[in-house]
């Protein structure tokens, strides 16, 4: 082979390696690249040990039904994942109904508009994002309502990361993130005029202690909306297969155990909320949310050869590539959650903090 052909095979060679990596891997547009893949605010060389640590965490499933266990347990989960899901998904972290015709971008902004369409909030309102992850929602609401969104998040890497996609949309004077618990948020009472939560409060050990900050933290008689994963109707306890699916969504998505539809709303008006609406949003005529993990299967496997070659190279943490490979087996029990109808992401409930009640005075 003469030294031009020599020259040409290796420029194409070297351009798909480029073109493989850094322009067909990300879902994010300019954004995270496979060649900046972390583990989030672990050190690259802890972030093999934090993820056997994670795992640790359902060999004693009495300890992270508690509170005291749960965030340190999210935290990790979201350090080890958040850039993967930022390269392989994008900056929401939720899913959305497929829409014909709409791209999963514009499926995913839709859903979230609707989100804070049914709070009713006003341009300038002050509304809260509990569990805000890198910010994707919150970007989409600020641009839709003009709300001043602030965005909660346990994770302090996830905090780093929305603030700089605030201020690359240029939204940063209607979004603000905070680190924290939303459990324990150090926020006022009655201090915003609307909140939402998007595939968030699955996190909380109880439904009930989240839900009794939000309430907390809202004025009287705003709204607040979430989607919540729940088990369906459909699921069996005795199902052995139904069992292992519902587990396996647990697993791998930090969840200290999946609730049932029908414990939403009783929880919601425990705290003292008004329902306003509950609907599962997964239902027909939507179309399945589950197809964009069906037609993700080649991209996992493209994405997976990228990630096992950067961390073999040292360029990705050692870790990586089992950190993905559990995301992968994720995917297929969310599948078959979705596919058999016993889980859905989007189960909608809306709920109003009521007014205050005022003093009746009597002379008699």
């Amino acid at each position: 082979m003469d030294s031009l052909a020599l020259f040409c095979t290796g420029a194409l060679i070297a351009g798909g390696i480029y073109w493989f990596v850094c322009i067909l891997g990300p879902a994010e547009q300019k954004g995270k690249r496979a060649v900046d893949l972390s583990g989030g605010s672990i050190s690259a060389e802890k972030v093999q040990d934090n993820y056997k640590q994670y795992w640790s965490f359902f060999r004693s499933p009495k300890e992270i039904e508690t509170a005291e266990k749960v965030p340190d347990f999210v935290d990790t989960f979201y350090n080890l994942v958040t850039d993967i899901y930022e390269w392989g998904w994008g900056q929401s972290f939720h899913f959305s109904p497929s829409i014909p015709g709409k791209s999963h971008l514009e499926a995913t902004r839709l859903h979230e508009e609707m989100a804070v369409d049914l709070i009713n909030v006003k341009p300038g309102d002050r509304i809260l994002d509990v569990g805000c992850g890198v910010g994707g929602p919150m970007r989409a609401i600020a641009a839709h309502s003009r709300a001043k969104v602030v965005g909660i998040t346990i994770n302090d890497y996830q905090v780093s990361r929305a603030r700089t996609h605030n201020k690359k949309a240029g939204l940063d004077s209607l979004c603000e993130v905070v680190q924290g618990n939303f459990l324990e948020m150090p926020f006022p009472e009655n201090s915003f005029d609307g909140a939402y939560s998007i595939e968030a409060t699955c996190h909380a050990p109880k439904l009930e202690e989240v839900y009794a900050e939000i309430f907390r933290v809202l004025k009287p008689g705003s709204l607040y909306v979430s989607y919540e994963w729940v088990t369906t109707d459909k699921y069996k306890s005795s199902d052995p297969e139904h069992v292992e699916v519902i587990q396996g969504i647990e697993r791998g998505d930090a969840l200290p155990g999946l609730r049932n539809y029908s414990d939403i709303a009783e929880t919601a008006r425990k705290v003292g909320f008004e329902v306003v609406k509950e609907k599962d949003l997964a239902k027909p005529p939507a179309q399945p949310w589950w197809t964009r993990l069906q037609m993700g299967r080649i991209a996992y496997w493209r994405n997976h050869i990228v990630v096992t070659i950067l961390s073999a190279l040292g360029i990705a943490p050692k870790g990586t590539v089992d950190v993905h490979e559990m995301l992968f087996k994720t995917a297929d029990y969310l599948t078959k959650g979705g596919d058999t109808g016993i889980f859905t992401p989007m189960h909608m409930i809306l709920c109003r903090k009521p007014e205050k009640k005022t003093e009746e005075t009597s002379n008699s």
